[in-house]
């Protein structure tokens, strides 16, 4: 059976029996032999025959990801098995946004090494998207909507965005009262929106639509819109993950904590992904599962935020002036 489901992914792949016999080092009718025995298992032909060319008929396309999927569990079930005996070692290659690379992840893989002493990490931070098969990524962190792709993603968070302004700012031009005052403020808005930015969108606010907020300074990187917003410079719409620290430490006020997103089933996630059926994906799973300890069920960052957000609750709403 193995051998026979790797067979029709190699001929699925190029098209062709005579190629996969001879990258398999076998007689082409050893190939036809394995097919064959495939289409009489599952009772339906897989492939369309002809002299000139060989495709996948409506029922092989179906089959193929199934296939796939079953290649991926047994290589998952043999790595789990050789862990159970052996201590987990080599080299693994994680990627990551700079930004949540420098944040958060840099101190993850810090406590990764030290649980796991035999592993050794490659950690690239960058907001360049990679290709994790041509790269020989093992994981990589995605943050904002993923594409359909065979890859194995696990959810880590979900994005909480926050509209937040320096301390120096407010005292300027005082303190919007609600979301919809936003409009007569410097806001820092995106120079080219992704899916991984948040629209400046409130329940129960304009209709659900994303407020018309406008400022001098547009940005299309997020570690440089949270610069500006630190330097007084307008009013920042930021992930939470983002803004933390600085919420924590005082630099920054979190204008409307309880405010929630018009549409949170449309938020944009913070994903772990990984190739299915690698030889290092053991580590890999290992990693993903340390790093959702890390960041724990609520995330860590917005654990920090309501704690430092909770006095300010209780002694209810600043007093409000008119932005300048």
């Amino acid at each position: 059976m193995i051998d026979a489901l790797h067979s029709f992914l190699a001929v699925a792949s190029s098209s062709s029996f005579s190629q996969v016999a001879k990258a398999q080092a076998v007689a082409v009718s050893s190939v036809t032999r394995r097919i064959d025995w495939l289409e009489a298992e599952i009772g339906t032909r897989l492939f369309h025959r002809s002299s000139r060319r060989v495709m996948l008929t409506d029922a092989g396309e179906q089959f193929l990801p199934r296939a796939r999927n079953i290649l991926a569990e047994l290589a998952q079930a043999k790595d789990a098995l050789a862990s159970l005996n052996a201590d987990p070692r080599g080299t693994m290659t994680i990627t990551a946004p700079t930004i949540f690379g420098r944040r958060h992840l840099a101190q993850a893989v810090a406590g990764f090494l030290a649980r796991y002493p035999m592993i050794e990490v490659d950690l690239h931070v960058s907001d360049a998207l990679v290709d994790l098969a041509e790269q020989r990524v093992d994981v990589a962190i995605r943050i904002g909507v993923l594409p359909d792709s065979d890859l194995v993603a696990t959810r880590l968070a979900t994005l909480r965005p926050l509209v937040v302004a320096s301390p120096a700012y407010l005292a300027r031009h005082g303190c919007p009262a609600r979301p919809e005052d936003l409009v007569h403020h410097e806001c820092i808005t995106a120079a080219a929106p992704t899916a991984g930015s948040p629209a400046w969108r409130f329940a129960g606010v304009n209709r659900g639509a994303a407020l018309p907020v406008r400022g001098k300074l547009r940005i299309d990187d997020k570690d440089c819109t949270l610069q500006a917003v630190l330097a007084g410079i307008g009013i920042a719409y930021l992930a939470s993950w983002i803004v933390s620290e600085d919420i924590v430490a005082g630099r920054l006020v979190s204008l409307f904590p309880d405010a929630k997103p018009a549409d949170p089933q449309s938020l944009p996630a913070i994903h772990a992904l990984r190739m299915p059926g690698r030889s290092s994906e053991a580590k890999a799973r290992l990693f993903i599962a340390h790093l959702r300890e890390a960041i724990g069920e609520t995330p860590y960052w917005d654990t920090a935020i309501d704690r430092s957000c909770a006095p300010a609750r209780g002694r209810g709403r600043r007093r409000v002036t008119r932005a300048a």
